[in-house]
């Protein structure tokens, strides 16, 4: 089974189409920053000969599969373990100063999400990890074991937004004070019995589908992580270079619209009568609040159906 058989990349024309204008000048950068399995990457390389691709990914898995299929573009692509607040970092290390373009398609893998043992699908049976780095960090097993009910509680209501937030930190402190919780079908099982029978019956989504993601962003320190990663890749365009970000959940959502309203927003006080340059915005918006994917994208692929694209251009000069 080939790689383009086991990965759809999510609204890759539209991505193609809103990077396209930055890619053109001759040694254009693009930084892929969520490099997962290379479908977007490839792509670009292929419409853009003269680009020089930095992918960056923490998953070990998928930069080795980034890497066979990317493998015949030879010195164009460099790939780089790193999480993608590491943005700057790598973009150093291959000689560069700015860049041209940044692409940023959050949230758990399709590679993550398909292999079972990762610990990622509440559907699925498997070890409860869920680290999109296995080398180093601490796993979900890990935070399910020594994390008290305040906190649980916490990270449930802040990452998952999910409202039975206590009740299930107190069913999960209860549980493990029998046995370790140790994989996700056990996790589960504790959620399915904390879980009124009146709200299983409300069709409010699977009881473990927030207190999962919430664990995953914890793990991961996901919106951590996007909060450092976004102004570093801003910061590292130059004027006409772009950036897309694809988001698949509300939290990283509104983070992304903030930063880029924030950069898009003149910063001179109120009531002056003309804005002088140091006060312009340095960003424009390229589309119009978020972006969904169209209906027909949705039924080829289900897993573009959450997703919400923001993209901005750099209009005036880094500081």
């Amino acid at each position: 089974m080939s790689h383009s058989d086991i990965h759809t990349p999510v609204l890759l024309e539209r991505c193609v189409e809103l990077l396209a204008p930055a890619l053109t000048r001759p040694g254009a950068v693009l930084v892929d920053a969520t490099e997962g399995m290379g479908g977007h990457s490839e792509a670009l390389l292929e419409r853009f000969p003269d680009v020089h691709l930095i992918g960056l990914d923490r998953d070990t898995d998928a930069l080795r599969i980034a890497g066979e299929r990317l493998a015949r573009f030879g010195d164009r692509v460099t790939l780089v373990h790193t999480v993608y607040d590491g943005i700057a970092e790598a973009v150093a290390s291959v000689g560069a100063s700015r860049i041209d373009g940044v692409l940023f398609d959050l949230g758990v893998s399709s590679l993550q999400l398909d292999e079972a043992e990762r610990g990622f699908a509440y559907s699925q049976d498997a070890p409860l990890d869920m680290r999109m780095d296995q080398s180093a960090g601490t796993t979900a097993a890990d935070i399910v074991a020594t994390y008290g009910e305040g906190d649980l509680r916490r990270i449930f209501e802040r990452y998952g937004e999910e409202k039975l937030a206590g009740r299930y930190a107190r069913a999960i402190i209860a549980a493990r004070a029998e046995a370790p919780i140790l994989r996700s079908g056990e996790l589960v099982d504790i959620l399915i019995a904390a879980t009124p029978v009146a709200v299983q019956r409300e069709g409010r989504g699977h009881p473990a589908k927030r207190v999962f993601q919430a664990l995953r962003i914890e793990v991961n320190a996901e919106l951590a992580v996007l909060d450092r990663a976004l102004p570093a890749a801003m910061g590292l365009l130059r004027v006409g270079g772009r950036i897309v970000v694809m988001s698949y959940q509300s939290l990283e959502d509104r983070l992304v619209k903030r930063v880029f309203a924030d950069a898009s927003s003149s910063t001179a006080p109120a009531g002056l009568p003309v804005e002088l340059p140091e006060h312009a915005p340095r960003f424009r918006l390229l589309v119009k609040g978020a972006e969904l994917a169209s209906d027909e994208e949705r039924e080829i692929n289900p897993r573009a159906t959450p997703v919400r694209l923001r993209a901005a251009e750099r209009v005036v000069e880094a500081a």
